[in-house]
């Protein structure tokens, strides 16, 4: 199936479902920088200046320069394309007076930066175009739109999450026998993304390893620090396929010389996340809202004696793995809104959390599902049992 014009047909029905006349993406050289949105709903490059304009009555018009516009017409993604040779300023004039809409969405945000594309550049050409016109007064921003759209994953849309998925639980099965004491943070990474490449999919983000706690969790890139006797190793990884991502973490615990029995703070702190995981899944349930979620967790934590985690429990998966609209997430600042927008079955998220032990590592385990009537329904095999070597 052509996903891409799938999703121009889900967007003209969410425009009339949520009473907005018309939604615009306003690009130019879209290989250099592009709307979040644009590989969503367009997904062909354009060079010089471009609008987008979708519209309630289910119009999709691509108004592109002139030598780009015979693959957008050969696409059949559009119900209309034009093209200009000395200035789009006119025929944007135009074709917006001849929709004539009263309200007109365009993708700004200052909560979600999956619906902030239009740049301040491209914002200010905008604005000269339509001087004298009453079109920006009627500008709306995007964001509840644009956030929806991403969220709603069509069928299609979960089932290559769930292919992502699969395919770094795979990689990671592969991959976990290999891992020997003495590797570097560095060597081990590489295992792993070259397993997510033997199984024709690309690491959809760096992959993130943590050897015991000579490093910590986040966003950094593996070190040369070495895996030991004693220590947890956490990793954080996942695959790209059909342009689709997953998103997991994975533990294994390397035993020391003589060690028979695992720490009882260690499985401890690994039931804890397990059953978090568990119960905040069932939890997320259509019309509940991320922050309930999210205080779920907290709670379950704070009631077996650890201290919260500093993030959001789960973010949003799909073409991005940070994929925009609602999150499982604390209110605080920096989130914006986002925690308070009701989940809808269809949405694709993470769950993931860590307890850090000093002296042992990173108990972190993350796990992709998708909200259902019933609460997640997870898309590959979690894990349920510690790992040890």
């Amino acid at each position: 199936m052509d996903l891409t014009k799938a999703k121009i047909q889900q967007a003209t029905r969410l425009l009339e479902e949520m009473n907005i006349d018309a939604w615009a993406l306003f690009e130019r050289e879209t290989s250099v920088q592009k709307d979040p949105t644009h590989d969503l709903v367009v997904g062909l490059e354009a060079v010089w200046n471009s609008l987008f304009l979708y519209t309630r009555r289910g119009e999709a018009i691509a108004l592109v320069g002139n030598f780009d516009a015979d693959g957008f017409s050969r696409s059949g993604r559009f119900t209309r394309v034009q093209s200009y040779v000395k200035g789009a300023g006119d025929d944007i004039r135009k074709l917006l007076g001849e929709i004539d809409p009263r309200t007109l969405a365009l993708n700004f945000s200052t909560d979600n930066p999956s619906s902030d594309g239009l740049t301040h550049g491209m914002f200010l050409v905008l604005q000269s175009y339509l001087a004298g016109t009453p079109y920006m007064d009627r500008v709306i921003s995007a964001q509840e739109f644009t956030g929806k759209l991403r969220s709603r994953k069509l069928p299609e849309e979960i089932a290559r999450v769930e292919r992502a998925a699969v395919a770094a639980t795979e990689a990671w099965t592969r991959a976990q026998g290999q891992i020997q004491i003495g590797m570097t943070e560095q060597e081990i990474a590489a295992i792993v993304e070259t397993e997510i490449r033997a199984g024709g999919g690309t690491p959809s983000f760096d992959t993130i390893v943590n050897a015991g706690s000579k490093t910590n969790p986040g966003h950094g890139l593996p070190t040369d620090a070495r895996l030991e006797p004693g220590d947890l190793l956490h990793v954080d990884f996942g695959v790209r396929i059909d342009e689709y991502c997953s998103d997991l973490q994975r533990l294994v615990y390397f035993r020391r010389s003589g060690e028979t029995e695992r720490s009882a703070e260690l499985m401890k702190a690994f039931a804890t996340v397990r059953s978090i995981i568990e119960e905040t899944g069932k939890a997320a349930l259509p019309g509940t809202r991320g922050f309930e979620v999210d205080a779920l967790a907290r709670q379950i934590l704070r009631d077996n004696g650890y201290p919260e985690y500093e993030h959001a429990l789960g973010h949003q998966l799909g073409r991005s793995v940070h994929d925009g609209g609602a999150i499982l997430g604390p209110q605080w600042e920096r989130y914006g809104n986002t925690p308070k927008i009701p989940l809808e079955a269809g949405n694709v998220f993470t769950l993931e959390l860590e307890i850090m032990l000093p002296d042992i590592g990173c108990v972190g385990l993350e796990e992709d599902m998708v909200v259902t009537d019933q609460g997640a329904k997870f898309l590959c095999p979690r894990q349920t049992e510690l790992s040890v070597r």
